[in-house]
């Protein structure tokens, strides 16, 4: 009877190659796989929702990054991120961002009190104001108009989804390009 006798040349490949593979994956565990700097648009967190200014300048989008559920502005001419004080509020979600024309203003889904509302954000003012406190039903899926004079959403106010317009009346500042001509308001 033969005795079977392991080949080594055989068995460390194999070991070097168990080795290599392991130390591989732990480096590519690290946090400095992806550089990350103030211009770098994509990140290792979760990027959803995004939507275009009219002038294709701007763009709105939601993030994990940071460690918070945030919404971002990234210009795209600039290739960095906008700043938008006031807009992220500690232990609230913002969702479903839309732009105006030029991205003055952003449209997006908050929470009051557990229930979502339609937001909306003025950059020029850096304020957020609720467009729908006491509305009866859920909301969802806000947009503007390229002016930023209307809005509009989703509504279960009726026990059914419903759209809803809102017109944020004839004397707000309208989102309109430079050297745009303005119509007056029709009766």
């Amino acid at each position: 009877m033969k005795k079977f006798t392991p080949i080594l040349w055989l068995q460390r490949p194999i070991h070097w190659s168990l080795i290599f593979g392991l130390i591989s994956l732990l480096v590519s565990c690290g946090a400095s796989e992806i550089p990350l700097g103030p211009t770098s648009l994509n990140s290792r967190y979760t990027e959803e929702q995004p939507t275009l200014s009219g002038n294709g300048r701007f763009l709105a989008f939601v993030s994990n990054r940071n460690g918070s559920h945030q919404l971002l502005m990234y210009d795209l001419q600039q290739q960095t991120f906008v700043r938008i004080p006031g807009l992220n509020r500690p232990e609230t979600i913002s969702e479903s961002p839309s732009l105006s024309y030029t991205g003055r203003y952003i449209v997006y889904l908050t929470s009051d009190q557990g229930r979502p509302v339609v937001a909306l954000y003025d950059r020029a003012i850096q304020q957020s104001q609720i467009l729908t406190p006491a509305y009866r039903g859920w909301v969802r899926n806000p947009g503007v108009s390229p002016d930023g004079r209307y809005v509009v959403f989703e509504t279960a106010s009726r026990g059914q989804w419903d759209i809803e317009v809102l017109d944020r009346g004839p004397n707000v500042e309208l989102d309109i390009p430079n050297g745009a001509a303005v119509d007056g308001p029709t009766n």
